[in-house]
């Protein structure tokens, strides 16, 4: 299995098998585990299935420690919230009726430091859409540690709303745009992700028509917005009655690649 720093939660759908021959390696080796959460019990710890009859447990002072109370203890919102859901864990110990005691916590402050100390901007990572907000999309790169990509970094064409680019529980690339080392949080961006300019460019041949879509219209009426791609956006000369986010056709005028513009006709 891959290690978290590359592989979110879920992220290749797999549950870490064990038996009493590797349980104990496993406590040794201190390996991160993946495995799905069956249920949360009325003291908000997670069991976990993890294979030929062995039960593990994430008790609740070991399901996180980003999101927690004053108590110290993770919100029971949280904890309910990982039913069904994949979970990330070091297995600590077995206790008397041989079950396992994981950890969760474990391995999202190894994610931390990792995020602390080696994790560089410009760095590219795969992530998970947790959830997404107007502003941006919230999406996990390792060990549950979750980043923001604000909405003007989804797609150099703007968009009214990150539902445009991402959905929730989507796979993505992103790139590394800022790091608070203190605090341990992550801007992304996903742009850049999307081709540059010149690769989005050579799909498109002048005097060929296209399908478009309208993204925004100039106030002063002087053209129309039309996105080809997430990454390239052309101008089309202005025409009444279109709204934003329409499909239209548009027939390829010029692609000026030394002024980095696409001249549009609507047709």
């Amino acid at each position: 299995m891959n290690t978290f720093k590359f592989v979110p939660e879920g992220w290749n759908n797999e549950v870490t098998k064990l038996d009493t021959k590797n349980i104990n390696e496993y406590i040794k080796t201190k390996e991160t585990l993946q495995g799905i959460v069956k249920e949360c019990d009325e003291k908000y710890n997670l069991h976990i299935n993890i294979g030929n009859g062995i039960t593990g447990i994430i008790p609740r002072d070991e399901v996180e420690c980003i999101n927690i109370e004053e108590s110290g203890l993770p919100k029971t919102n949280l904890c309910t919230g990982k039913v069904h859901k994949f979970v990330q864990f070091k297995i600590k110990r077995l206790d008397e009726n041989n079950t396992a005691i994981l950890s969760r916590k474990e391995v999202q402050n190894e994610a931390l430091n990792w995020i602390k100390t080696d994790l560089e901007v410009g760095e590219k990572v795969t992530g998970i859409v947790k959830n997404i907000k107007p502003y941006g999309a919230f999406i996990e790169i390792g060990g549950g540690v979750v980043g923001l990509a604000h909405i003007e970094d989804l797609s150099i064409a703007r968009i009214k709303t990150p539902f445009e680019r991402l959905k929730i529980g989507q796979k993505v690339n992103v790139m590394v745009k800022s790091i608070n080392k203190e605090q341990g949080k992550v801007i992304l961006s996903y742009k850049e992700m999307l081709g540059s300019w010149e690769e989005n460019a050579e799909k498109f041949i002048p005097g060929t028509k296209v399908k478009g879509i309208v993204r925004e219209t100039e106030k002063n009426k002087n053209g129309i917005f039309i996105e080809l791609t997430p990454n390239l956006v052309g101008m089309a000369e202005y025409k009444d009655g279109l709204e934003y986010g329409q499909n239209v056709d548009v027939y390829i005028k010029k692609i000026d690649s030394q002024k980095r513009k696409v001249k549009l006709l609507i047709v």
